[in-house]
This record gives C-alpha cells, sequence and structure tokens, in this order.
C-alpha cells in the first residue's frame, strides 16, 4: 500500500470522532453530521499529498467542513423549514444532559450559519478569535461581532441552558 494512503488512514481513525462530534454541533443532525465528515474527508483525501506536506491536515479539514456547512445551510434556505416536534428520536434516554443537549441543539439550529460555525470554533473547539477568523475566511472583528451577535440570540433562545452551562463552568 502506498505510503500517502497509510496515512492519511491512520489520519482518519485518529481524527474521525472529533470531526463527527464537530459536523454534529454544525449541523444538528447525526446523518447530516456524518454526511458532512464524509465529503470532508473526500476532499481532504484528494488534497491529501499538499495538506499533508504543509503539516496541517485538522486545519484543512475544519476549513473544509466549516465551508460545507455554510454551503449546504445557503442551499437549505431555498427549501420548505423542516417541521419541528417535541420528539427526538436520533437520541436514546432522558435526564437534565440530554433536555440540556436539545434545547442547545435547537437553539443553535436557529443560529444563522456563521453564528453557528462561529459558536462551535470558539466555544467547542476553543478557538482564538484569529483561529476562528483564519478557518471562516473573514476578519477576527467579523468573529467578535458574530459571536456577540449569537451570544445574545442564545441568551434570548434558551437562557436557562446558558446559567446552567455557566454554572457548570464555574464549579
Amino acid at each position: 500500500m502506498n505510503r500517502g494512503v497509510e496515512d492519511f488512514e491512520a489520519w482518519v481513525r485518529a481524527r474521525s470522532g472529533a470531526l463527527a462530534r464537530s459536523a454534529y454541533l454544525l449541523t444538528g443532525d447525526v446523518h447530516l453530521a456524518e454526511d458532512l465528515v464524509q465529503d470532508t474527508l473526500a476532499r481532504v483525501a484528494d488534497h491529501w499529498a499538499r495538506v499533508s506536506r504543509r503539516g496541517d491536515p485538522d486545519g484543512y479539514a475544519r476549513r473544509v467542513m466549516h465551508h460545507l456547512a455554510i454551503d449546504r445551510w445557503r442551499r437549505r434556505r431555498a427549501r420548505p423549514a423542516e417541521v419541528l416536534t417535541d420528539h427526538h428520536p436520533e437520541l436514546g434516554g432522558s435526564g437534565p444532559d440530554v433536555e440540556q443537549r436539545l434545547v442547545l441543539r435547537d437553539a443553535l439550529a436557529r443560529l444563522t450559519p456563521k453564528q453557528r460555525a462561529v459558536v462551535s470554533l470558539r466555544f467547542y473547539e476553543d478557538f482564538t478569535e484569529v483561529q476562528t477568523a483564519q478557518v471562516l475566511g473573514c476578519s477576527p472583528n467579523t468573529v467578535k461581532s458574530q459571536t456577540r451577535q449569537a451570544l445574545e440570540r442564545l441568551r434570548v433562545l434558551a437562557p436557562d441552558l446558558l446559567s446552567a452551562l455557566t454554572e457548570e463552568a464555574h464549579r
């Protein structure tokens, strides 16, 4: 087997879990997240020789994933809106953690695509404003304003969730 193929497969095994979690945060749906990861991996594979030479396949994959997600959100706007229900078949179990995840997922789904991308990169991936700007191809000031607007919107959409998360962070 080709050394480049082996390197790519090793990288996929090591990073697929993190990519799947990021994709889920971006899409809010397990199946859409799986599709997003597959499309991202296909694009990374197409450019693996160049990406691996530069030494930052994770950064390239994140950029590809976020750009694909934003493109899909834009295309989805043209389709009819989804019907939201109280039933969440893709998640099993119950309890406060599940309820908080569902509230967060629903609130994130109501943010703009760029706001969702900024929130996931800043608070889930723990990126700086500069790193987030590099991934999204915008200025750090855009990241700051999108973060501020997203947090304001989340405070309106899910005030209990934000206070619970804030309390947990201080423990």
